[in-house]
């Protein structure tokens, strides 16, 4: 396990914006992180792509208030080309924007869709040993009847990047079970370089797109790309599962909450406060009310009905029946 005396003074922060739903995320994020670490010592870098022949329209903030308020809340915005992905898939933009970061320094890439909760700087990254989120589920691969199963088509990713297969596997989980591979969402990652990080992240993620193994023939790439590519780097890294300390991410510090009524039907009390702490202020709430998810639910009362539709205590264990709920009582947005 790492130490707290292994986290560095300071390191970057960075998340990815753009025009749409993003760019109001990105100031929940950053409104929570000011509110939360306010003693995060690091930059807070906003990832913007700029226009280019890979987007049909120009995929940079389209807001003005929204960029005002975040540059109020001293991020750095930080242009990043779009040469392999862009608009065919924005998740790929994760990965295209570390070539930008600053080279050699530690950096905490985040969604946009996280609140910051806790202490960020308290958190015992070892930089050297990076990591990836674990709350995620078993979406990929998706197993057909005739195979080939999860360690047939696991391995032939491992052996096409030269990396050791067996030792990524948690044997305490059954063989053909998902969670016995190494699988993360990309919803937060790290390490001591973005430029190292992000020079292979793109060299996995093109091969696995324009090559993959035969093994990988019926099985979709789109949207999990960035997930497929990411244990693999992590791995390359001497990275793992157990590269972090539990219950700092995706626990006391940082809630990647994904979608706000998911937030409003699952999440802790802590998360909520937060949530409506940060977006109190008239400054935030004059810019958050004008994307029309984010005023019903935070503001015209809908998260909360969402939240009584459910008993913490005794949720679904698939995110999908707790969609459909919503869904069924008219609450869904994004």
């Amino acid at each position: 396990m790492t130490g707290k005396a292994q986290t560095p003074r300071q390191f970057n922060v960075v998340i990815v914006a753009q025009s749409g739903r993003l760019q109001y995320e990105a100031v929940l994020f950053a409104a929570s992180l000011r509110a939360s670490s306010p003693d995060f010592a690091g930059r807070l870098f906003v990832a913007e792509p700029q226009p280019g022949p890979l987007w049909s329209k120009d995929p940079r903030i389209s807001n003005p208030d929204v960029r005002a308020l975040l540059e109020g809340f001293d991020v750095t915005f930080l242009p990043f080309e779009n040469t392999l992905f862009g608009q065919s898939y924005p998740e790929g933009n994760k990965i295209e924007m570390l070539r930008a970061l600053p080279e050699g320094e530690p950096f905490v890439f985040f969604d946009t869709d996280t609140l910051i909760t806790g202490d960020l700087g308290g958190v015992p990254f070892d930089f050297s040993r990076p990591t990836a989120s674990q709350r995620v589920e078993g979406t990929w691969p998706q197993i057909e009847l005739y195979g080939p199963g999860y360690s047939d088509i696991w391995r032939a990713l491992y052996d096409r990047f030269g990396l050791e297969f067996e030792s990524t596997l948690d044997l305490t989980q059954p063989d053909e079970y998902w969670r016995r591979y190494m699988y993360f969402n990309a919803g937060f990652f790290y390490y001591r370089c973005p430029r190292e990080f992000g020079t292979r992240f793109e060299d996995y993620a093109r091969e696995i797109r324009d090559d993959p193994p035969p093994e990988l023939a019926c099985q979709s790439l789109f949207p999990w790309l960035d997930q497929v590519a990411l244990p693999l780097v992590i791995r390359s890294f001497d990275g793992g599962r157990d590269a972090l300390t539990p219950g700092y991410l995706d626990g006391d510090v940082s809630c990647h909450y994904r979608m706000l009524p998911l937030l409003y039907a699952r999440e802790s009390d802590r998360v909520v406060e937060v949530l409506e702490q940060v977006a109190a202020p008239n400054k935030v709430k004059k810019v958050l009310k004008q994307y029309d998810p984010f005023k019903r639910m935070i503001y015209q009362g809908r998260g909360h009905k969402v939240r009584a539709l459910f008993d913490r205590g005794f949720l679904p264990r698939r995110e999908q029946v707790i969609r459909n709920t919503i869904r069924k009582n008219g609450f869904w947005m994004r």
